[in-house]
């Protein structure tokens, strides 16, 4: 067995949540290692709902274009009725963008793709999973945590600051800490499997024996793929064939349809749906995101999304407290995240109710644009704010102009691992500079300008008010003129120093 030296942070799980923590952490140059105990990644297409609060997290992490590129629209859904008829229908709310909200349409891009993107922005940074690389033991104390890892080389003892558990449903790390994950099994049991097949055109989700569940199945075609996905309940007992031969057959039965061929299987599962959420995020020096900490039904596509906005809060809060912020800000993680948990518990389970009664249509409240951190310790709002844009909330984006006479947007402001204080019609800055924070004057004679009115409306600040966007573009804190003094605290509550 071999020891290793220490590195920051080390991640076990190389699925979405893990490669999204990677990422942040390698653009900030914290150290750490990401590891997979599977020998390959994987290739499913499970997570294929990428929402618009996702797609700006990507866009941040320099990926939504090519993401796009993969993917594309959710296809429209067309209905076979047992009398023969057929009728279309939109699957999701069709909107357009506005400047505080630039997207609005859940993209479908199949999840092995969606990850394919993610480890190639990681390998920009110098980095790579490990595969074939299993967490096997671990211990903690007060300094930080002793990892045993059994590799393609042998095992190895390693010993980091922290270990995040991104481990899937089953996670090793939950149950090594002996965290609850309370929960109910909903007792739904499906089918999802990704093929070639043969009889069904690429122009619609094709559904068959809506509100039926004990014949419903849907075949969908995955976009950026020659491949459908075929998702339908089972029985809660017995073996199910998963092989081209018993895919066919069951197409067959449930759509009274002899021309639908499977012709391959790229990949399958059959999977009791259940929403359990854990009883705790941290323990110590040990974290739990994605599905290790919550696991719901697939409806509404909220699993891939929630478990990448995890990591994408937990990432700059560890890379500060690397840096020297105070521990005390890890602790916002769960108190942040787990609520939000919550909410897409219930969302994914009154969404699956709606499905089994035949109704698929998805609104906004599925684009997670709404959710907010307001009742976090880390929101600040002196003096209180009584409506629009709170502390907490999601910051949105708006058009502006460059004092050099360019188009600017506000995500470009944002885009990138530091903070950013806005001062809306003000004559000087609030605080000094520092390494880490962006400071932009919004007026005439200021860097940027409002011209189109976009960020007064948005934001609904005064004169002289002060906006701190934090590094996962949500709104830190929201003061007047004359409260700016309360910016220095706030900030050395999250690591900066005071006139530094």
């Amino acid at each position: 067995m071999t020891q290793n030296s220490t590195v920051d942070v080390l991640i076990s799980g190389a699925g979405a949540a893990g490669l999204t923590l990677a990422i942040e952490l390698a653009r900030r140059g914290v150290s750490f290692r990401l590891i997979e105990k599977l020998n390959d990644p994987f290739r499913g297409s499970r997570g294929k709902g990428v929402q618009p609060r996702t797609q700006e997290v990507f866009e941040d992490l320099g990926i939504l274009d090519r993401i796009v590129s993969l993917g594309g629209a959710y296809p429209r859904q067309r209905e076979y009725r047992d009398d023969g008829s057929v009728s279309e229908s939109e699957v999701v709310l069709h909107e357009p963008p506005t400047p505080a909200e630039p997207y609005h349409l859940p993209l479908m891009v199949p999840q092995f793709l969606t990850e394919g993107v993610m480890r190639e922005r990681l390998l920009e940074f110098g980095h790579r999973p490990e595969f074939g690389c299993e967490l096997i033991g671990f211990e903690q104390d007060d300094a930080g945590v002793t990892a045993r890892l059994n590799g393609q080389s042998g095992e190895e003892t390693i010993r980091v600051r922290w270990l995040v558990g991104a481990d899937g449903g089953r996670s090793f790390v939950r149950h090594a800490l002996d965290i609850g994950f309370p929960g109910k099994t909903l007792g739904v049991r499906a089918i999802v499997a990704d093929v070639v097949l043969t009889g069904l055109e690429r122009d619609a989700w094709h559904r068959f024996g809506e509100g039926d569940m004990q014949r419903q199945i849907a075949l969908c075609p995955l976009a950026g793929t020659e491949l459908f996905q075929i998702q339908g309940p089972i029985p809660l007992e017995g073996e199910i064939d998963l092989s081209a031969a018993g895919l066919t057959a069951l197409v067959s039965e449930r759509t009274g349809r002899d021309d639908i061929h499977v012709r391959s299987v790229s990949w399958a599962s059959a999977f009791n749906m259940n929403a359990r959420l854990a009883d705790r995020y941290r323990l110590g020096r040990v974290f739990l995101v994605g599905d290790a900490a919550h696991t719901h039904p697939p409806t509404g596509g909220q699993g891939l999304n929630t478990s990448v906005q995890d990591a994408y809060n937990l990432g700059w809060k560890l890379a500060a407290v690397a840096a020297g912020a105070p521990d005390a800000l890890l602790d916002s993680y769960e108190e942040e995240r787990r609520p939000i948990a919550a909410a897409m518990l219930g969302l994914a389970t009154s969404l699956l109710d709606a499905l089994k009664r035949g109704d698929l249509r998805r609104g906004r409240e599925v684009h997670q644009l709404d959710i907010g951190y307001s009742e976090s310790s880390l929101a600040l709002e002196k003096p209180e704010r009584r409506g629009g844009l709170l502390a907490g909330d999601r910051a949105p984006d708006a058009p502006l102009t460059g004092a050099a006479g360019q188009p600017r947007r506000l995500f470009e402001l944002f885009k990138g691992t530091h903070w950013t204080l806005l001062g809306y019609e003000v004559e000087q800055a609030a605080v000094p500079p520092r390494p880490g924070l962006h400071i932009h004057r919004i007026c005439q004679g200021g860097d940027v300008m409002d011209r189109g009115g976009h960020f007064r409306e948005a934001y609904g600040l005064a004169p002289g008010d002060w906006a701190l966007v934090r590094p996962d573009g949500y709104v830190g804190a929201i003061v007047a003129s004359a409260d700016a003094w309360t910016l220095e605290a706030y900030l050395a509550n999250v690591g900066f120093e005071h006139d530094a």
